[in-house]
């Protein structure tokens, strides 16, 4: 069964490891090519560690929209901008401006809906065959704000509501109750009881990542620059070799939109950036991750400490670290709980992102041996195992049951 068939995949990260593991569950002889090693600094080492199931609606709403005016204008917002990257930017802007109205916000939330409540039965299935040493903690996400009225948190309450997210609206009394330490700025939140969350994502990474190379697969540390083809097999180009593999799988974040321009694909990807840094020793202060929204901030508690994740920057790869994003995240921190030590660990991420946010799930238009697995934006790290279960089943051709055209890359044609 598909034994002799070799199957390249460019990127090492939770995307590419879950879609690894689940072709070598349908017998493909599988190589894995990244630059860095799996576990190094990118998105899935520094995500917020969230799976986070019920999160159907995303950033292309109207009322997001209305809010970006005042967001960029505030000094400890969640959102920047890189003005340099401005004009490379306004393609993206304005597809994303064409995807706010109420029925494309829809059409976004359902078609999310449908892989999200698929995305922790698809992580169970690779948990199985690990040992999470307790890494994996199910005791829900918590969102609070300060607002005296649900009015700024109605949409995605009611959004959620008639896609049947499990959701409990919590008062502050009941906050109080959940997570004691936090200080009592709040008025009101919602609990997603059935969430979970990662007290290490590079750790969970490299044992998936190991149990891959159990199973026989292989990895290659170089830069695949280019893919060219030998009749109708893909060709994994570097500097100095080739790689001939019989099916091919993008599946490398915000770097993928250089490999599939160079495929006559002009994707529109772009990347938020997104950071964080660490409080040591002191994860006790809270039992789950909790999202502040009226700041666009969360916390979570992991091995490291409390890991404070935020901001959506708009400014490309190349752009450096903005101290500015890294001072919002500590005052944020520190207006929600006493008592935080010295942070440590500043980082920078890259969250590959479509103006449509749905991410490319599914064949190349133009190489039918080509797949894409990319553009999750904040939910790369919940989405990584569906993801790669239904890459496996494509390229096996198996059905899915599911309605895979809304995340094809013909949509942009």
């Amino acid at each position: 069964m598909n034994k002799n068939l070799k199957v390249g995949i460019v990127g090492a990260g939770i995307q590419g490891v879950s879609n690894a593991l689940f072709l070598q569950k349908k017998g493909f002889n599988v190589t894995i090519f990244d630059r860095d090693n799996p576990g190094s600094q990118a998105a899935s080492y520094g995500n917020a560690g969230h799976f986070s199931p019920y999160a159907s609606l995303s950033l292309n709403r109207t009322d997001v929209l209305a809010d970006v005016p005042a967001m960029l204008l505030s000094s400890s917002g969640p959102l920047a901008l890189k003005w340099n990257y401005v004009p490379k930017m306004i393609p993206w802007f304005i597809k994303f401006i064409m995807n706010t109205t109420k029925t494309k916000m829809m059409h976004t939330a359902k078609n999310m809906h449908q892989i999200l409540d698929l995305a922790l039965p698809a992580y169970d299935e690779l948990f199985e065959e690990i040992d999470l040493e307790g890494l994996v903690e199910n005791k829900g996400i918590l969102y609070i704000w300060n607002d005296k009225d649900l009015k700024s948190r109605e949409l995605e309450i009611k959004v959620r509501e008639e896609l049947g997210v499990e959701q409990q609206l919590v008062n502050k009394a009941e906050i109080h109750d959940l997570e004691p330490h936090i200080k009592p700025f709040y008025h009101a939140g919602v609990y997603y009881p059935y969430a979970r969350h990662a007290r290490n994502p590079k750790r969970i990474l490299l044992k998936l990542f190991d149990l891959f190379l159990k199973k026989g697969g292989k990895f290659n540390k170089v830069n695949i620059e280019n893919i060219n083809f030998d009749e109708e097999k893909p060709v994994f180009k570097t500097e100095t070799q080739s790689y001939v593999f019989d099916k091919a799988v993008i599946a490398c974040g915000a770097f993928s939109k250089k490999l599939t321009d160079n495929l006559g694909e002009k994707i529109p990807l772009d990347t938020e950036r997104g950071y964080h840094v660490h409080f040591k020793n002191c994860d006790h202060l809270l039992s789950r991750p909790v999202i502040f929204s009226n700041r666009g901030f969360g916390i979570t508690p992991m091995e490291q400490g409390l890991r404070v994740v935020g901001t959506v920057e708009f400014g490309g790869l190349k752009n450096p670290l903005s101290k500015s994003s890294i001072k919002n995240l500590i005052l944020n921190a520190k207006d929600m709980l006493d008592g935080l030590p010295e942070h440590t660990d500043e980082w920078l991420g890259f969250r590959p992102t479509l103006p449509d946010f749905l991410p490319v799930i599914g064949p190349s238009k133009n190489y039918e041996n080509v797949f894409y697995c990319f553009g999750h934006h904040h939910l790369g790290w919940t989405l990584g195992a569906i993801s790669g279960k239904i890459i496996s089943k494509m390229i096996a051709g198996d059905k899915t049951n599911l309605d895979l055209k809304p995340y094809s890359s013909l949509r942009f044609y």
